[in-house]
């Protein structure tokens, strides 16, 4: 079956978790900096939060680009993996009500390695459907950045033990990771198409 429902559906679902995110976001209680510092916790989430979800976003976009055709497994998966992002403004608030407590944050940190093992298993059932000598399978197979990310959210989410902060920065450090843009897969894309690489 073609990609384009399974694209809009994810950009439509994706720009709802986006804007959840930023009502969540409380208005500081004055006009001073001190009182913005005051929500900076809460702010510093939100906006790891939309990074994370403009990366899947990006990456989608880009990775259904590519695919020539998807089946039921991607679809679930797919499904998956905007469960688990659409969990995110729940655990936003979860974290500003508790003060950053380990329970929430290990909370934040497990919502991130369940999306990370959905967008895995997205990818695994694309690659699949390729042809033999296609070039993204080869790209994609070759790709081991997703299963880092897997195992960093998952070993972050565990210094939960030792202090909330540290998971955090652990989380933060491994989506910074992403931020590194690789056009690879934009430009075999682009080949095949004869169009410039977005």
């Amino acid at each position: 079956m073609p990609t384009i429902r399974l694209e809009a559906f994810t950009d439509g679902v994706l720009a709802i978790v986006i804007t959840i995110m930023v009502l969540e976001l409380g208005v500081p209680q004055g006009d001073s900096l001190a009182d913005l510092a005051a929500v900076a916790p809460l702010l510093l989430a939100y906006i790891l939060s939309f990074l994370n979800v403009g990366i899947y976003w990006s990456n989608h976009h880009h990775l259904l680009q590519a695919a020539d055709r998807i089946d039921a497994r991607v679809l679930w998966s797919n499904l998956a993996l905007l469960f688990f992002l659409s969990l995110l403004p729940f655990t936003i608030r979860w974290l500003d009500s508790a003060g950053f407590a380990a329970g929430p944050a290990a909370a934040y940190g497990v919502i991130l390695t369940l999306a990370s093992a959905s967008w895995i298993a997205t990818r695994h059932f694309i690659i699949d459907l390729e042809d033999a000598q296609s070039p993204v399978r080869d790209l994609l197979q070759g790709d081991r950045k997703p299963f880092f990310s897997l195992a960093a959210y998952a070993t972050s989410t565990a210094l939960c033990l030792v202090d909330p902060w540290l998971a955090i920065v652990g989380y933060t450090l491994t989506t910074g990771a992403w931020l590194i843009p690789d056009n690879r897969l934009a430009m075999i894309v682009a080949q095949s198409r004869k169009t410039p690489p977005c």
